[in-house]
């Protein structure tokens, strides 16, 4: 395993300093407590006396004692934090080494990588960093798999019209007395196409926060009612009816045309999956200093697995394939809701059809 600089760094002043210490306690100890001289240096000292004979003299001084440095315990000291000195240089180094090698592992492509297990059980900032190193690998990952998922579904999507198209302008040179219905055939897939270029790009601005200003205030009882009429021309063919239910004040800040855009969508897809003869309740409340706007419908409903999953760009039930769209409304919906402030989630009445609740902070 190679060491690299910054485990030599921690190396040199870890050991430096417990040097330092070492030598400076040991200092201290010798010049104020020094050792006693060894026996063999102590003089000896002549025996007393008998008394009374008047021939008494009091016994020497003893020797001076030198003063020897303690050279054995500052080896010993030095050795044990030279020891001291390149564990802790290596337990500090080497989580930095492996988030080195995962950072050039994410560079060079593998998103999978990962070191939160690698970092054992460690329980300091070091592991956090671990631990947020994945959560990044992890988004990118997500990230990049979306936009992966966001091509394929793209050339899906215009693959069909603009085949189409080709065969549309293939026909019409080979009978142009039926130039008429052809061409209103061409006019219906580059509608279709523009809409879906149209949709790609708000939901490209709103992703990159490029939807525009939110200093609107927004009455969302009116906003509603528009909505509803709207709808209630679109319903009447098949017998569905609208009931709104949406009492002010309901105001809120933020983008008018956006917002009703994103209720607009919501509408629409309850619409859209309602049976004939069946009924699409709006519903608009203030609750403190929230409003809540609520969508719900008399359809067949979600699996429950896939709640979450109809607010991703392009996803289509399998038992909604025959009903126009492209899968993007309520991608917009939850991307106008969330530049707002606010959030939106689906679920499944008791009574059959699906909730799509909207809460957004009141102005």
């Amino acid at each position: 395993m190679r060491l690299g600089r910054l485990f030599w760094k921690f190396f040199f002043f870890f050991w430096m300093a417990q040097s330092l210490t070492a030598a400076g306690v040991g200092l201290t100890i010798w010049l104020t407590h020094p050792d006693r001289p060894p026996p063999h240096a102590r003089a000896e000292r002549p025996p007393l006396p008998p008394p009374g004979t008047g021939d008494f003299r009091p016994p020497p001084p003893p020797p001076e004692r030198g003063l020897r440095p303690p050279l054995l315990p500052l080896l010993a000291g030095s050795v044990v934090s030279l020891l001291f000195a390149a564990l802790l240089a290596w337990y500090f180094s080497r989580p930095i080494r492996s988030l080195r090698d995962a950072f050039d592992a994410v560079a060079a492509g593998r998103l999978t990588t990962r070191i939160g297990a690698g970092m054992g059980r460690r329980q300091d900032e070091l592991a956090d960093l671990g631990q947020d190193f994945d959560r990044m690998a992890e988004r990118l990952e997500r990230l990049i798999e979306g936009q992966r998922r966001w091509l394929h579904d793209i050339s899906h999507e215009l693959r069909s019209p603009l085949a189409r198209l080709q065969a549309a302008s293939d026909l019409l040179r080979q009978q142009p007395e039926r130039a008429a219905e052809f061409a209103e055939r061409i006019d219906r897939d580059t509608g279709r196409m523009d809409r879906l270029v149209g949709e790609l790009l708000t939901l490209a601005r709103l992703d990159a926060g490029l939807a525009g200003r939110f200093d609107e205030t927004v009455e969302l009882a009116e906003l509603l009612a528009g909505i509803a009429d709207d709808a209630a021309i679109e319903g009447e063919a098949r017998g569905c009816r609208i009931e709104l239910a949406a009492t002010g004040p309901l105001a809120v800040r933020g983008s008018a045309e956006l917002l009703q855009r994103a209720v607009e969508n919501v509408v629409r897809n309850a619409l859209r999956h309602s049976p004939a003869g069946g009924r699409i309740a709006i519903s608009a409340q203030r609750d403190g200093p929230r409003v809540r706007v609520a969508v719900a419908d008399d359809g067949a409903g979600v699996p429950d697995e896939l709640l979450e999953r109809i607010f991703a760009p392009f996803f289509r039930a399998d038992d909604s394939r025959a009903f126009a769209g492209h899968g993007l409304g309520l991608s917009i919906a939850r991307r106008v809701v969330e530049a707002h402030g606010g959030r939106i989630a689906a679920g499944n009445r008791p009574a059959g059809g699906l909730a799509v609740a909207i809460d957004l902070p009141a102005a």
